[in-house]
């Protein structure tokens, strides 16, 4: 007979497990995973998984307010639960990829392993330019990273372009 009561009447739940037991379980849980005895026994500061990093970088006109693209890029990794290791802002107009040192910057923290990801608001902030975008993309590829577009959909028929 099964019994679907939802825990009425029933007291505290007790911990019914020895301590072999538990190793024993963790044990089967590691050679099911594919680790081998003893790999798995690493020190809690080796073991610590540290959140992904991201830079924002942002890119507009002279004298463009760039504070709500700023603002949505921040939201955004936080909502994924990335750790924002910078906020790069252009503000060079319309210069080509290889004419913006904040674009060099960002690049850069890739290269040097400080952030994964390239984060921008629209993909017109890094080119309008298909064969530009997509060799600024390649570099970050080949430095270990990503580029990430928010909204790739603004930059190609919105007004705002870097």
């Amino acid at each position: 007979m099964v019994s679907i009561q939802s825990g009425q009447g029933q007291g505290p739940t007790t911990v019914r497990r020895t301590e072999g037991d538990l190793k024993r379980r963790r044990a089967l849980a590691d050679a099911s995973a594919g680790i081998s005895p003893g790999e798995a026994d690493v020190p809690a500061e080796a073991a610590k998984i540290e959140r992904f990093r991201c830079v924002i970088y942002l890119c507009s006109a002279p004298n463009a307010n760039i504070g709500a693209p700023r603002k949505e890029c921040t939201e955004y990794a936080e909502a994924f639960g990335w750790e924002i290791a910078g906020v790069i802002e252009d503000h060079a107009g319309l210069l080509p990829p290889e004419g913006r040192d904040g674009l060099r910057q960002a690049v850069d923290r890739i290269k040097l392993g400080e952030a994964g990801a390239v984060l921008t608001a629209w993909r017109s902030m890094i080119s309008p330019v298909p064969q530009e975008y997509g060799t600024v993309a390649r570099e970050i590829e080949k430095a270990g990273g990503f580029l990430h577009v928010k909204d790739s959909a603004r930059g190609e028929h919105g007004t705002e372009r870097c």
